[in-house]
């Protein structure tokens, strides 16, 4: 308990040295009045004078010698006092270090100059390093350079300085708690917090065992979602069998089990050799070569069959980690009602006059069965929407807590996590808009619009998007100047161009990209070169199809739907698609486009799409009936230093109140509960602040009417997910920062 003292005992100390003061001036005074005594005698030598003289001096001394024995109760007095604060302090120190050592957790203190005068034994367990040196007072950075060099944690095992100065800026921040790895296995949790005198005391507390039962839940939770596969497995009819890539098996279901007679398991066709030993000899498999196990291969493949006298469609998928899924689906059932259909219809020929009425009929059914068709069409048009509405909104929260994440300081690993997160938040987004509009694509959901187009603006803006990535892999990018106009749909035509220049930067290493165009009679060809490794004759038509990549292009990051929404919108536009390609030195796509003569263009100038009311501040409201979004958005717009309201609706108490305050702002979501819409809701917020204030909607609904709806209202839009720095750039249009 070194270094910690009790006010009671230091002011009685100073009683006493007063009291001693006093003491000493009375001696002082009764040895003047003697010495005074003696010389008057030997002076006047009168016997009366003596006698008035020790009558005064009697009734003096008499005064001092009890002022004297007063302060000399009042030394003992105080005296007792001081021996029983001592007796106190002493009580309390030995309370004190008996509590802090009855403490499971670790236990040390720090004074102002960051020197541990104090610890306990449980401290010295969890770091036994310092047991040696815990009573000489040793400063912190001393203690962590002990540990640094022993390797006793796991950072300072990997990196020893950048964790001793990571571990040092920690204990001089002192802002709370965070964990360590020991190298023994241990986590240990430390919490430092600083005292009022400026020093600082550390609680450490052993959390392996809740390390351990964090763990053990999260098997538990890949055990439950492992039986869920299974479950879903054993759902199917067909029959279902995944392999490792040594070909031992990893799971099947009950309909492997019923389809091939495994009466005592699917164990028995433990690996690949067993199943196909088990479908040729015992099944009488006549086409084996459909079990084959097919090597550096991502081609499905299907065989029609004959498995124990019954009629088998056997599939195989390769997987990309070099194991195979086989896939048996019973359809004897199938053929023979194929078998039947084709006896009945032979019979209809020969009977067909007596068979008008029932022609007639399966005529209604067709027509039936047609609007049917439409009407699972325009469902799926309706779910496609829904569906990217419901999947974007996890989404878009996500993409909003990263951004704000990453406008905190962070260490450089969680840095290095949030940046991580982005990437794969950005790959996701890319995968579901190349997903979306492929089901819009073959839905019709999308219509081409025809104009006369410069080929020469879509050029421009090729350059400037693809000039930044192109540099960063220091390949040489050319698009030309061109003054040629063709015929087709601006958005599709551009989109099909950036999927060919897209392609071609990514899977070049070296050389060069470059955008040509020529002249072929009435036609314009535009063509996209590269110097990348080139495509087989034989894979020319695979890579149109979705998901698919082929040679050394599977390696490098990529979805594999660009050039299959390429082959949708040229089939749509009616534009034809060419590929040329010679494996090893590059490939030529182009796509030929109907030329027109120019069309003058009337150059206006546009618009700006809002400003700020006079006056405004930063407040935002931000409405979105999805908690999540709602406080990803808030701490987003904190971080640029705007004040943020949110409201699941503009009817809230919320709303009220910031509109109140006369917002800068508003960002709302299309798509609201209770049917309510993004621009009706936008319009009753303004008429009740009787002002009209700037506006954005967020949305998911990539539909060109709501398009269109919102270029009506002059409403500014962004899509979910909503990427920061077009939020930002947006809000800086909008002078809001």
């Amino acid at each position: 308990m070194s270094g910690i003292a009790l006010p009671a005992v230091a002011e009685g100390e100073g009683e006493v040295a007063r009291l001693q003061a006093r003491v000493r001036q009375l001696e002082k005074i009764n040895a003047a009045l003697m010495d005074r005594v003696e010389r008057s005698i030997d002076m006047e030598g009168g016997a009366f004078s003596m006698f008035e003289t020790a009558i005064a001096l009697e009734s003096v001394v008499r005064d001092r010698t009890s002022a004297l024995e007063n302060a000399m109760s009042e030394l003992n007095r105080v005296i007792a006092a001081l021996a029983a604060a001592n007796e106190d302090a002493t009580a309390a120190r030995v309370l004190l270090r008996d509590a802090i050592e009855s403490l499971n957790d670790g236990f040390a203190l720090f004074d102002a100059d960051d020197r541990m005068i104090l610890c306990n034994r449980a401290y010295i367990r969890i770091f036994p390093s310092f047991e040696e040196i815990s009573d000489a007072s040793p400063e912190f950075s001393e203690l962590a350079i002990r540990l640094a060099n022993t390797g006793a944690t796991v950072g300072s095992k990997i990196a020893p300085e950048r964790w001793l100065r990571d571990r040092v800026e920690l204990h001089r921040r002192a802002e709370g708690a965070h964990v360590q790895a020991l190298s023994d296995g241990r986590w240990i949790q430390i919490n430092e917090i600083r005292t009022s005198d400026g020093g600082i005391v550390g609680i450490y507390t052993d959390i392996t065992q809740v390390k351990a039962e964090d763990a053990r839940q999260r098997a538990l939770e890949l055990a439950e979602r492992n039986l869920a596969l299974q479950a879903t497995l054993d759902t199917l009819s067909e029959g279902v069998c995944l392999f490792d890539a040594q070909r031992r098996m990893q799971a099947s279901n009950e309909g492997l089990v019923r389809v091939l007679a495994l009466g005592e398991g699917a164990e028995q066709v433990g690996d690949h050799a067993a199943l196909l030993a088990w479908c040729t000899d015992r099944l009488g498999l006549d086409l084996p070569q459909a079990l084959d196990w097919r090597h550096g291969t991502t081609q499905r493949l299907a065989a029609d069959c004959m498995v124990g006298g019954r009629n088998f469609v056997i599939r195989s998928v390769p997987l990309s980690n070099g194991g195979m899924v086989f896939t048996f689906d019973d359809v004897t059932d199938h053929v023979r009602l194929q078998r039947s259909l084709t006896e009945t219809a032979e019979t209809l020929e020969r009977r067909v006059s007596e068979r008008t009425a029932e022609l007639i009929e399966v005529n209604r059914q067709l027509v039936e069965a047609k609007n049917e068709a439409e009407s699972a069409n325009r469902s799926k048009t309706s779910f496609l929407a829904a569906a990217s509405h419901d999947l974007l909104q996890p989404l878009n929260a996500a993409r909003l807590f990263v951004s704000a994440m990453d406008g905190h300081a962070l260490p450089e690993r969680p840095r290095a996590l949030v940046q991580q997160t982005s990437t794969a938040l950005d790959s996701v987004e890319d995968l579901l808009e190349a997903l979306f509009e492929i089901s819009r694509l073959d839905a019709g959901a999308i219509q081409p619009e025809f104009v006369e187009l410069s080929l020469g603006g879509i050029f421009n803006a090729l350059r400037v998007e693809f000039a930044p990535l192109a540099a960063a892999g220091a390949l040489r990018f050319d698009v030309p100047d061109t003054a040629l106009w063709v015929r087709s749909d601006a958005r599709l035509l551009r989109r099909v161009l950036q999927n060919f220049v897209s392609n071609a930067i990514r899977y070049t290493e070296a050389g060069e990209v470059g955008v040509d165009v020529s002249l072929r009679g009435d036609a314009v060809v535009v063509t996209v070169r590269d110097t990348g490794p080139g495509i087989a004759p034989e894979d020319r038509e695979e890579i149109f199809e979705e998901f698919r990549r082929v040679g050394r292009t599977q390696k490098i990051p990529g979805k594999g739907l660009g050039l299959a929404i390429v082959r949708r919108v040229s089939t749509m536009l009616g534009h034809a698609i060419d590929l040329e390609s010679e494996p090893g030195r590059g490939s030529a796509f182009s796509i030929t486009l109907p030329q027109v003569a120019p069309v003058p263009v009337q150059v206006r100038e546009e618009e700006p799409v809002g400003s700020a009311a006079p006056g405004a501040g930063g407040l935002v409201l931000v409405i979105d009936n999805d908690p999540a979004i709602l406080s990803g958005m808030e701490a987003l717009l904190e971080n640029w230093g705007l004040e943020v309201v949110t409201a699941q609706g503009p009817g809230e108490p919320a709303a009220h109140a910031a509109l109140a305050q006369g917002p800068a702002m508003l960002i709302v979501d299309y798509q609201l509960d209770d049917g309510l819409t993004g621009d009706v809701a936008i319009a009753a917020l303004r008429a009740r602040a009787g002002r009209d204030i700037p506006a954005m909607v967020i949305t998911a609904d990539r539909a060109e009417e709501t398009k269109a709806l919102f270029s009506d209202l002059a409403l500014p839009v962004l899509n979910k997910p909503v990427k920061p720095a077009q939020l930002r750039a947006l809000l800086r249009q909008l002078e809001v920062l």
